[in-house]
């Protein structure tokens, strides 16, 4: 397997980059995330790598960060998510918007991403709950996603339903504890119209 690969940036021609290793030329699919990060032909580049090989074709994708790299192999084990959709997903949302919507169970983010129909949307949130906060939280601060969703838990435990209480927690400011956000959360549904 390709791990990791450095070298010159020879051409950018999104979703493709060619990147030159020592006389080689490879072909590199990444999402829009890196791409956007990239700098110009000519300057060096550290892809991390994951290598997919079919029957007819050997496909190698590239990512700006090892996080990026993990959101991408856990979306590809998804059932009926290829690769190509795992891209999609990755250009469309960042690591931690990605989380933040797994957390949130916010499917409605997840199908503006081109691809992304609503059962889709609904199976990768379900597959993701306890896999993506924990794994690649850690990479950009688990206690936030943590907090808003004990916070989410508590108000669809005291009875109100998940809209209501994604809608409520997407309010809240960040870094608050469990205990200050579910009081908080209970102050904004109190001024909310019934």
């Amino acid at each position: 397997m390709i791990g990791r690969l450095t070298g010159i940036l020879v051409e950018k021609n999104p979703p493709q980059i060619l990147l030159d290793v020592q006389g080689v030329g490879y072909e590199v699919d990444v999402p829009m995330s890196t791409f956007y990060n990239l700098p110009l032909p000519g300057a060096r580049v550290v892809l991390f790598t994951h290598l997919v090989v079919r029957e007819d074709a050997h496909l190698l994708f590239g990512f700006g960060s090892e996080s990026e790299r993990q959101a991408f192999r856990m979306l590809t084990k998804i059932s009926g998510i290829g690769a190509r959709t795992a891209l999609s997903v990755l250009s469309g949302l960042s690591v931690a918007e990605l989380a933040n919507a797994v957390t949130l169970q916010d499917a409605g983010r997840l199908t503006k991403v081109p691809g992304i129909g609503k059962k889709t949307a609904e199976r990768l949130l379900l597959e993701l709950k306890d896999k993506l906060g924990a794994d690649l939280g850690a990479g950009s601060g688990t206690r936030a996603p943590t907090a808003s969703s004990d916070i989410l838990n508590a108000l669809v435990a005291l009875g109100y339903s998940d809209k209501e209480a994604v809608a409520t927690v997407k309010k809240l400011p960040d870094g608050l504890s469990v205990a200050d956000g579910i009081r908080q959360a209970l102050k904004l549904l109190a001024k909310s119209p019934a």
